[in-house]
């Protein structure tokens, strides 16, 4: 959930369009049938792709943001506006549909709907089983970024993670299910895992790590990489991408044991009084040249197969932004483990950062 294209949610989480103010507004224009008042991540969009939709359909957009899925449903549970579209991630979308938040989504009548790629609607199926409630956007992977300038050992395993010669050079996704997703792979358990035997030795792997990392982050992990501050870190495969990008020494490795892939999808909650326009608005995203915008403007991995045959053969062939078949393989997309075992995991994690 999570990644670096939410950064500029903390300086902007009510935009719009037309400018700030759209929460004020948002439920006025829920009257307007020729409104579509649209929630997803920060920073998470081509903006002019919104006039293009306004322009070629005559359908006004209210353009929302939010830090965290679990923004978001607070937000949404409040009920102070009817979000016609909301593009949030995978557990959420589970949580909501086992919830009955959600409506179906109408695709049989979507022109760009066939250009996504099968292989992520089958990945999307454990989540929503019958692709009926969510059209993936984006997605991408957990791995660790790495300094090739400062870790000599070849770097394919969460084991690296435990070497002593890192001490104080290691960071670790500050979340609680993408950090124990190291120690659940290394032992060869599902990140989905609600054995609390397994869980508890996940806690005491990490309780012993603990000693040898630098800091517990998000965000600012992909700064540290970039300024030499640490030698690896855990980090999503967006902010590792960002990284290399500013710095040649730094390289991406989705570990041998797997791990974790996430996917981003739009979907339309219960409450959405223009279902149709939303529809529209979905099938409009994955049309090729709306794809390829967004594409380059936020840089993650696309589901929409005729966009990524547009892409350049360097583009394709990167490892970070689009992990080879072998290495999807190992990776699992995020269940919701509903509210009991919800609660044991906040535990573990909440004895393991007070130690």
């Amino acid at each position: 959930m999570k990644k670096y294209a939410i950064l500029a949610a903390a300086m902007a989480v009510c935009l719009s369009v037309t400018g700030c103010g759209a929460g004020q507004n948002g439920s006025a224009a829920a009257e307007d049938d020729n409104t579509l008042i649209v929630f997803n991540y920060g920073d998470y969009i081509e903006r002019s792709v919104l006039d293009m939709f306004e322009e070629e359909t005559g359908i006004k957009v209210k353009y929302e943001e939010y830090v965290t899925p679990e923004d978001m449903y607070t937000k949404y549970q409040s009920g102070a506006i009817n979000y016609d579209l909301i593009c949030t991630s995978d557990y959420m979308i589970e949580k909501m549909i086992l919830a009955g938040e959600l409506q179906k989504i109408d695709t049989s009548s979507m022109e760009n709907y066939d250009n996504l790629d099968p292989t992520y609607l089958d990945f999307c199926k454990s989540f929503d089983p019958n692709n009926e409630y969510a059209v993936p956007y984006f997605w991408g992977t957990v791995g660790i970024c790495y300094n090739t300038e400062m870790v000599e050992e070849e770097v394919d395993s969460w084991e690296i993670l435990w070497d002593e010669n890192y001490s104080d050079q290691l960071i670790m996704e500050n979340s609680m299910r993408d950090a124990f997703i190291v120690p659940l792979k290394l032992m060869g358990a599902s990140i989905n895992t609600v054995d609390k035997n397994e869980l508890l030795k996940a806690q005491q792997m990490l309780f012993d790590q603990k000693k040898l990392v630098m800091a517990y982050l998000v965000d600012e992990s992909r700064d540290a990489m970039i300024s030499g501050d640490a030698a690896m870190a855990v980090i999503y495969s967006g902010d590792a991408t960002a990284a290399m990008d500013a710095n040649e020494d730094l390289d991406y490795c989705v570990p041998k044991e797997g791990s974790n892939i996430w996917f981003d999808c739009w979907m339309i909650p219960k409450t959405a009084k223009h279902k149709e326009a939303a529809e529209k608005f979905i099938d409009f995203m994955n049309r090729v040249d709306v794809g390829l915008m967004n594409f380059d403007y936020i840089y993650y991995a696309t589901p929409n197969q005729a966009v990524y045959e547009e892409l350049d053969d360097e583009t394709k062939e990167d490892y970070t932004i689009f992990p080879d078949e072998e290495t999807l393989s190992k990776c699992e997309v995020y269940k919701y483990l509903g509210e009991e075992d919800e609660r044991y995991y906040n535990q573990l994690w909440k004895e393991l950062k007070s130690y």
